[in-house]
């Protein structure tokens, strides 16, 4: 897989891409809900929490087609990878429209998929209208914000404001329940502009790991490529970043020159796991130590 932006040649494809996605959102459904594996907490604000599990292998959108989801183009690409390209669209569709918006897509062997918005960033987009620039970056912030690189599934808190303007619902007791800081996100899958993250929290420790590991990273790791094409900034949000009136996420991110739109995250403190607390997570491997990379402790010594 490439790292870090997507190089000019590979271009027509990334424009085929868009107008694929634009078309997807433009045909209307009746109302989905989205299907979480888990209940998430319960709190004041629903629309504040998603779950995430996109594969880093998602954050690559050059292979859909020109044409919407009736069309022999897209069902090629879909059926390329039907389990990648079905999370590929559950995120974007969650992250472009809003609650109570849906789309569908019945494959050639009958199978439905039905993809629910929840977050509504794309305003425009989903009404048909051809996706701005603004559009394009805050979708692509959002596709990076839940992309992990286990491919398991976290709640998190995602804050930031739709390309509108208008912000993603919160609440106090989330805020609260979430209080784990943890990332900025900004770029554009639709472009070689390239996509970025950078830390908004505390450094993990060398006892510390969390599957979240492209987003919150270790004090010796802040800048290593772990999860391409996501590529690390050096620096912390707060650096080059501008906070809401509120304090609680980042409005803007100015990196390269560009002033980005862009997602803020924040995650439960118990997602972040330590070694020594007897438990052997997926994060952790086995050894003599006590550092997650050599976690005796958890895992026991290595065979």
């Amino acid at each position: 897989m490439k790292t870090g932006p997507v190089e000019g040649s590979r271009r027509p494809k990334v424009e085929r891409a868009v107008g694929a996605l634009l078309l997807v959102l433009a045909s209307a459904c009746g109302p989905a809900e989205v299907a979480l594996e888990s209940e998430p907490p319960r709190t004041q604000s629903q629309a504040l929490h998603t779950t995430n599990g996109l594969s880093l292998n998602g954050l690559s959108l050059n292979g859909l087609s020109l044409n919407g989801l009736s069309t022999a183009e897209f069902t090629s690409w879909f059926q390329t990878n039907p389990a990648l390209h079905d999370t590929v669209m559950r995120y974007v569709v969650l992250c472009a429209a809003p609650a109570g918006v849906s789309r569908t897509y019945t494959s050639p062997t009958g199978e439905t998929h039905v993809w629910a918005g929840k977050l509504g960033l794309a305003p425009d987009w989903t009404s048909g209208a051809p996706a701005t620039l603004a559009e394009q970056r805050i979708v692509s912030a959002c596709l990076a914000a839940h992309a992990n690189k286990y491919g398991t599934h976290i709640f998190l808190s995602v804050l930031g404001l739709s390309a509108t303007g208008a912000a993603i619902p919160s609440s106090p007791v989330e805020l609260l329940l979430f209080s784990e800081r943890e990332a900025c996100f900004f770029g554009n899958l639709f472009t070689p502009e390239g996509l970025y993250v950078g830390n908004d929290g505390r450094p993990l420790n060398d006892r510390e790991s969390t599957a979240r590991a492209c987003a919150l990273s270790a004090k010796g790791n802040v800048v290593s490529q772990e999860c391409p094409p996501l590529v690390r900034v050096e620096q912390s949000c707060a650096r080059f970043c501008t906070l809401d009136d509120s304090r609680n996420f980042y409005v803007s991110c100015t990196y390269n020159g560009i002033t980005w739109p862009v997602i803020t995250t924040r995650m439960l403190r118990s997602d972040i796991h330590t070694c020594g607390d007897g438990i052997c997570q997926s994060t952790e491997t086995c050894g003599t130590g006590g550092t997650y990379d050599n976690c005796g402790k958890d895992c026991g010594p290595c065979p």
